[in-house]
């Protein structure tokens, strides 16, 4: 907006929202193929014992696993789950990184100085709660990954379906299977991302090598931040 400074016009808590689940998505298209490729490395051989895993190996490398399932299955087969993906990032990081600012301003009661217990707490909560509201998208997301499109044996058939058959199947606690370490393991990460940029923003303020404001994801202007 001309004649206004980023710190004139600060992003409202439902711009940061949208703005972190858009990001996210975006990345996703463009990195699912490498998604896709990392579940099916990791769940490679469950079903065998290690030597007869080793030696019956199908993919072979991330480059080797594409080019097999592009091969076996057809170019499709990279962006099995997308759709179950794109819902998870819209919910996951839209939570995780667009509620940070407000969650870390509830913590210090609407105090400009913010510590690094608050920082800590806030990154933490928003990691935990995303999980918590995006787990089912995730579980849906890797099975899709995780079945090949080749053959008549598919569990799921869409988005949709694969819901209504794990919650039939495996009851709705099923949705959220995982959900313990997922929990722990983003709000370290959260904690790590969001905290250490947000310390190292302050620094370089408090240096002065930059000035204006410019939260975690918001907007941007040129010549401002």
């Amino acid at each position: 907006m001309v004649g206004f400074k980023a710190t004139d016009v600060p992003p409202t808590a439902t711009v940061k929202f949208l703005g972190a689940g858009t990001a996210a998505c975006i990345a996703d298209l463009i990195t699912f193929p490498l998604d896709t490729a990392k579940v099916r490395l990791q769940i490679q051989g469950e079903r065998q014992g290690p030597a007869r895993a080793a030696a019956s190996a199908q993919y072979r490398g991330v480059l080797g696993t594409i080019l097999t399932m592009v091969r076996t299955e057809g170019p499709r087969s990279l962006y099995n789950g997308l759709v179950a993906g794109l819902q998870r990032q819209m919910s996951f990081a839209s939570v995780r990184i667009g509620l940070y600012d407000s969650v870390k301003q509830f913590y210090t009661k609407g105090s400009e100085h913010a510590g690094i217990g608050s920082r800590l707490l806030a990154g933490s909560t928003t990691g935990a709660l995303a999980v918590a509201v995006a787990q089912p998208t995730d579980v849906v997301k890797v099975r899709f990954q995780a079945q090949a499109r080749a053959g008549s044996g598919r569990r799921y058939q869409s988005t949709v379906d694969a819901y209504k058959t794990i919650a039939r199947e495996e009851g709705f606690r099923g949705l959220w299977k995982g959900t313990s370490p997922n929990v722990a393991r983003n709000a370290i990460v959260n904690c790590a991302e969001l905290v250490t940029y947000d310390l190292i923003k302050d620094a370089l303020l408090k240096a002065n090598l930059m000035t204006g404001s410019c939260p975690p994801f918001s907007v941007w202007v040129p010549g401002t931040w």
